[in-house]
């Protein structure tokens, strides 16, 4: 008798639980991505000042080599035209006023004109070299931070670890909600180191590419330019 009164109580306890977890709102336990980056912890500091050095060094380099890589055949034609013609001065004023890398060698040749096309070559190729460490400025700096980036996110690795550690001493219960901040601090920096490192690799990359690219258009103009030269001679 006193079984079937105590299973029937606990059969009541059971369904107004019931009926309070059911009525009773969940709070909200959405993860906001602020809220995220909060859980990294201090280390998270040091990756996005990373972030946005490479940010603002891939969009400062990408349009200054933009720049510089934009088509410069009418240049090459107006040269050509005025050099046939006997207008040297016409010719290295069109050069100065371009103001891009092309122009600028360009002008260094026009300026050598009656020395020997050694001389000429050499100072092309020097100013060539100097507009190339132009553009690859501060592109080494993206590198860095392509390889910086993830040690970071290892460093919260190993301060997430720590942290777990610290707390189940403290505690003395290994839980769930005893490591969970460690974890947060583990995954959430691994995952925004690696990632930083990731997109910066990839955008120092890109700049390489492009400068790459911008070399072999400024080589054949020069080329072109001493095949000028050459012309009157043959």
């Amino acid at each position: 008798m006193l079984l079937l009164q105590v299973t029937d109580t606990a059969k009541k306890v059971i369904d107004t639980i019931s009926k309070v977890a059911q009525t009773t709102p969940l709070p909200d336990s959405e993860l906001r991505f602020g809220d995220l980056l909060i859980k990294g912890g201090w280390v998270m500091i040091p990756i996005a000042i990373l972030a946005v050095l490479g940010l603002v060094i891939f969009f400062e380099r990408y349009f200054t080599i933009r720049k510089a890589s934009k088509d410069e055949s009418s240049l090459m034609v107006q040269v050509r035209s005025l050099m046939i013609d006997g207008k040297l001065d016409s010719a290295i004023a069109i050069c100065r006023n371009s103001n891009s890398p092309l122009g600028r060698m360009l002008q260094k040749g026009l300026l050598r004109i009656g020395r020997p096309i050694k001389d000429i070559e050499g100072a092309i190729e020097n100013i060539g070299k100097l507009e190339v460490s132009k553009l690859e400025k501060n592109i080494a700096i993206l590198g860095i931070v392509a390889g910086i980036a993830p040690m970071f996110g290892f460093l919260g690795t190993i301060a997430g670890v720590i942290k777990i550690f610290y707390d189940i001493s403290k505690t003395d219960n290994i839980s769930m909600g005893v490591i969970s901040g460690g974890l947060y601090v583990k995954m959430v920096t691994s995952a925004a180191g690696l990632l930083v490192g990731i997109i910066a690799y990839v955008l120092y990359n890109v700049l390489n590419i492009m400068v790459d690219k911008v070399i072999l258009k400024l080589e054949t103009d020069a080329i072109e330019f001493i095949d000028l030269l050459e012309e009157p001679s043959k």
